[in-house]
């Protein structure tokens, strides 16, 4: 064989070899470090984006490279190669977090929704709540409620209703099994604090001729109970809408002597006995796990 010939032959496999070892070292990962979003695409060779590409990579021409090796060049993201097994569909690559939750609640438990939700680090839920005083007008409630869906859901995400049925006559349980949402257990609101306590407090049966308040309603007794009832300009009707009550319920979800107090000068207006409950969040947490609770993905089929 002539030399010259030899030579030519030689030369070309060492190129073939060097540009087979170049492309090996970019498809390796090397070339390209993980991009956060938003970020400048950024080499491993310590340039950002394409400006910084290894030479044996900058030495093909950009036109003629496809694939994983074209990415690299443009400093774009390379997808990773599938697996031999792919794995489930359904199963995230690291714990989900949970999607937000839009809870549609009671004024009167603004406070302790936010307490529970802090408490249980639930930062995913958006809380948006309808004014206390219309437990005095229950008509009002499943109307605003629709409200608020119409206006601030979107038909996105998770709903949680933190009302109990609240005087509606099982109208928000036909909203929340119209939307699917879940909603509060019981016959009010305030019934949630004591749920989970029936060995420390009377049965419900029990307590058919009390008066409840809770920390905010003794907060608030002038504008949510005296007030509306027109007993600070007719008290003589005291005894025509409290005549069939014995005693009024303090549900307490704070120790707060002074609140204790208050109400108890409360129950000494209505004229009733005075009770103190002292039962913190009660079911509180427990009846709002649904919405603090991430949706779990749908099973994958059996293989």
């Amino acid at each position: 064989m002539p030399a010259r010939l030899a030579l030519f032959i030689l030369l070309g496999v060492f190129a073939a070899a060097g540009a087979t070892l170049g492309l090996a070292h970019a498809l390796s990962g090397h070339a390209l470090l993980n991009l956060a979003p938003g970020a400048a695409a950024r080499s491993a060779f310590g340039g950002a984006g394409a400006a910084a590409r290894p030479p044996a990579l900058a030495m093909a021409p950009a036109p003629a490279r496809r694939g994983r090796a074209r990415r690299l060049q443009e400093g774009r993201a390379v997808p990773a190669l599938a697996p031999l097994t792919p794995p489930c569909p359904n199963a995230p690559a690291k714990a989900p977090s949970p999607e937000r939750v839009l809870v549609l609640a009671c004024g009167a438990l603004a406070r302790e929704i936010g307490a529970v939700a802090a408490a249980n680090g639930w930062g995913h839920l958006d809380l948006i709540c309808l004014p206390a005083i219309w437990h005095n007008t229950p008509e009002k409630i499943v109307p605003g409620l629709r409200d608020l869906l119409a206006t601030r859901h979107g038909g996105q995400g998770r709903v949680f209703i933190a009302y109990a049925d609240c005087g509606t006559g099982g109208a928000v349980a036909a909203l929340a099994r119209e939307i699917g949402a879940e909603m509060l257990p019981g016959p009010h609101c305030y019934a949630v604090f004591q749920a989970g306590l029936e060995e420390a407090f009377p049965a419900p049966e029990a307590d058919m001729r009390a008066f409840y308040l809770t920390d905010f309603l003794v907060r608030q007794f002038d504008a949510f109970v005296w007030r509306p009832l027109g007993l600070d300009r007719h008290p003589g009707l005291r005894d025509t809408y409290f005549g069939a009550y014995e005693r009024l319920v303090h549900l307490a979800q704070t120790e707060d002597p002074a609140l204790e107090e208050a109400a108890r000068a409360c129950a000494a207006r209505l004229g009733l006995a005075f009770e103190h409950r002292p039962t913190g969040l009660g079911g509180l947490a427990e009846a709002m796990g649904p919405a603090g609770a991430p949706m779990p993905p749908p099973a994958c089929p059996p293989a």
